[in-house]
């Protein structure tokens, strides 16, 4: 295996899209429940992204299907919360 700058991106993209996990179990014990953070999304979809750059690049069309599918979902999950934020933000108008 050649080490260029491309497979150094996909193991720091890989290491990032698995901290996820790391992210999620700490929460999760500290909670003593299953809790999803938001640090869980940003990592999804920063590590998903990085992997799909990593995908195209190598030109694997079974991992560029599975990764651009991935952070639609993270995108949106990132969305909700934002939209959820918002709404519990915003002070409910006089009558």
């Amino acid at each position: 295996m050649i080490w260029d700058a491309w497979v150094i991106i996909g193991f720091v993209a890989q290491a990032m899209f698995s901290m996820r996990f790391i992210v999620q179990l700490i929460a999760s014990e500290r909670r003593k429940t299953s809790y999803i953070p938001e640090a869980f999304w940003y990592l999804s979809i920063i590590g998903g992204a990085m992997l799909l750059c990593y995908a195209i690049k190598r030109k694997d069309p079974v991992f560029i299907l599975g990764q651009s599918t991935g952070v639609i979902v993270y995108a949106r999950n990132l969305y909700f919360i934002h939209q959820n934020k918002k709404k519990t933000t915003e002070a409910p108008a006089d009558k």
